[in-house]
């Protein structure tokens, strides 16, 4: 690619393993905007782009200057304004564009943003797959000087992705449920409006119209003191279940018909059996965090079990590798075959929908189950100076115990009755345990504490320093 200078150097803040996210303005501008739409372009080689934004103040202005720098480049923008990330995802290949850039900070705070990358059939550009390259060209300033500037182009693709969406219903016998839905203030309201006209359900709609200042706090329900405004809200209306979403939507966590919050590590089973139903022997991703549950649920329906890396691009290019059905990762985030091995924030309520639609039990007993024979201790997080030393020296720890080590992402170790993931973080100077067994709550207690503890004494003695780096819950 010939290329020259267009641009002063320029250190750039804010790439991740698999996406980009940086405080605004201070770490990410329309400069940096227009560096990365146009490096990006370059990086492809694409004649066509699809762009979309959630709902940040910020979003209207780094999108712009995103096009900018695009178009610049000479490739044309398909442009959705606001919308979901899978939105971005669905419209790259319904227009069959040479890749798409969403422009969100899903969860992060109101005063973040950044960019979700996917090149040609919205195959994930990561830290393994080009994101690096990206970076070096935003910052060095060579881009190669278009001969035409591209054109922009608003276009909106809502009702053939609503059609998609409703293709997950059948076949099904849907009963008039109650749900309630929570975007909490995201940009999932206007899909969920679409949605609910051909839905014989009824939607309890809380904190639904889109709004960047997010006056009911960032929407991340896997803060737990994000989670009672749902829960309440199912005990109130008597809904059958509740959903609430991030600020992009492309993850949705599911509350039960008592308002008690479901981990996502046992939704994965139950989803993975209504496509092996289908498509028996098929693989299903899943992530190396929580997997003891998801593994026995998918063997038993003849499946294959395929454990990849956790992180929505590194996730996505193992089903594509695989030709996976279905994955998932305990986080909230669900890929499907048929939505291009992508994720979405809206396919798996309605896949629940069909589920409840034909079964005699609620939601709290379909888990059940499940939490009994593997419970777990849910993500926990210790803030520390050197994650990867502190782990090292956990497996130090217990390597006389002689456990299974397995280090896909982080490090797993495994025992007779239980296991635990420790992984630093791709975002912040932290360190996150989850921890299973067989069957044991008591021992399941037993163990998180005794983990934690080991955690907390080995950062207490290596970690002088405060921890370094950007905060990014």
């Amino acid at each position: 690619m010939n290329t020259e200078s267009l641009l002063p150097p320029r250190r750039l803040s804010g790439f991740k393993a698999y996406d980009i996210r940086a405080r605004v303005p201070d770490e990410l501008d329309g400069d940096a905007a227009y560096r990365i739409g146009r490096a990006f372009a370059d990086f492809l080689g694409a004649g066509s782009l699809v762009v979309g934004r959630d709902v940040r103040l910020s979003g209207p202005d780094l999108a712009a200057a995103l096009i900018r720098g695009i178009t610049d480049a000479g490739a044309d923008v398909w442009d959705l304004g606001l919308c979901g990330t899978e939105m971005v995802y669905f419209a790259t290949r319904h227009l069959a564009a040479g890749g798409g850039i969403m422009v969100t900070a899903s969860h992060n705070p109101a005063d973040f943003n950044g960019f979700k990358l996917v090149g040609a059939q919205a195959k994930p550009v990561s830290g393994d797959s080009g994101l690096a390259a990206v970076r070096g060209m935003a910052e060095d300033g060579r881009f190669r000087r278009a001969a035409v500037a591209g054109a922009q182009r608003r276009v909106d693709i809502t009702s053939a992705y609503v059609a998609h969406l409703l293709e997950y219903l059948y076949p099904a016998n849907l009963r008039p449920l109650r749900v309630v839905v929570n975007p909490g203030n995201g940009a999932a309201g206007p899909i969920l409006d679409r949605v609910a006209d051909y839905l014989p359900m009824r939607l309890e709609r809380l904190h639904h119209e889109p709004d960047g200042r997010f006056p009911h706090g960032v929407p991340n329900p896997l803060l737990p003191e994000n989670r009672e405004a749902t829960a309440a809200a199912v005990r109130r209306h008597g809904a059958d279940f509740g959903v609430a979403w991030d600020g992009d939507f492309d993850r949705c966590f599911l509350f039960d018909e008592n308002g008690d919050f479901i981990e996502g590590y046992y939704l994965i089973g139950l989803l993975a059996e209504e496509f092996l139903r289908e498509s028996p022997g098929e693989p299903v991703v899943h992530d190396p965090r929580l997997y003891w549950g998801t593994v026995e649920r998918v063997q038993a329906m003849g499946g294959m079990p395929v454990q990849s890396k956790t992180g929505h691009a590194f996730m996505k290019e193992c089903m594509w590798q695989e030709e996976a059905v279905y994955g998932a990762e305990m986080s909230g985030h669900h890929f499907f075959r048929r939505f291009g091995y992508c994720d979405s924030g809206m396919i798996p309520w309605l896949l629940m929908a069909r589920i409840l639609g034909r079964s005699d039990q609620p939601l709290s007993a379909l888990v059940a189950e499940r939490q009994a024979a593997y419970p777990c201790s849910g993500e926990i997080n210790f803030t520390v100076a050197d994650p990867h030393k502190v782990m090292e020296q956990v497996v130090a720890g217990y390597r006389r115990q002689q456990p299974v080590i397995d280090r896909t992402d982080g490090v797993s170790l495994e025992f007779p009755h239980w296991r635990f993931n420790l992984r630093p973080s791709n975002t912040e100077p932290l360190l996150r345990l989850n921890l299973e067994t067989r069957g044991d709550r008591a021992l399941m207690n037993e163990k998180t504490e005794e983990v934690s503890a080991m955690v907390r004494g080995i950062a207490d003695k290596v970690s002088d320093a405060p921890p370094i780096g950007s905060a990014i819950p």
